[in-house]
């Protein structure tokens, strides 16, 4: 038996204020998402934006239902929606916020990280991830891989 461990980096900003232009440019596209969720059930309002190899944002909300599984998160829609407008295109970063004031960021579901770590896979290459809190800090993550390290993949399927 051997026992090892699995750790998670990242960088930490005080607020968004302290990132790169664009980097708070593709957080406030985010925010902007954030304004179409629907959330009648948990009132939490989720935004992401994602962005492009030629400079395009594609954004997404959460979008709830009362059949309670038929919703879907912020970072799928944006993701579903990249991956099926715009095919060729190379996903490089994307952001995530939420309408609840906390201190630290949100972090996306198991399902949105296996997802974003499907998409590495299918472009061989890393997403950026900008995990922004309504007033607090900001963690960002250089590869969906890093939040979920253990993700399934389905390589073996395709040959």
């Amino acid at each position: 038996m051997s026992i090892k461990s699995i750790t998670c980096t990242f960088e930490e900003y005080t607020s968004v204020e302290a990132l790169a232009a664009s980097d708070r440019l593709l957080v406030e596209a985010a925010v902007s998402a954030m304004q179409s969720a629907y959330a009648p059930y948990s009132q939490f309002q989720v935004g992401a934006a994602l962005l492009l190899d030629d400079g395009t944002i594609v954004s997404g909300s959460n979008q709830e239902n009362a059949a309670y599984p038929s919703g879907l998160c912020a970072e799928r829609v944006a993701f579903f929606a990249a991956g099926s407008q715009h095919p060729d295109k190379r996903m490089l970063a994307v952001a995530i916020t939420t309408s609840y004031p906390l201190p630290q960021p949100i972090s996306p579901c198991g399902a949105c990280r296996q997802v974003m770590a499907e998409y590495e896979l299918k472009q061989g290459a890393s997403i950026r991830i900008i995990l922004a809190s309504n007033g607090g800090s900001v963690m960002i993550v250089e590869q969906a891989r890093d939040l979920l390290p253990m993700y399934f993949s389905g390589e073996w399927l395709r040959k």
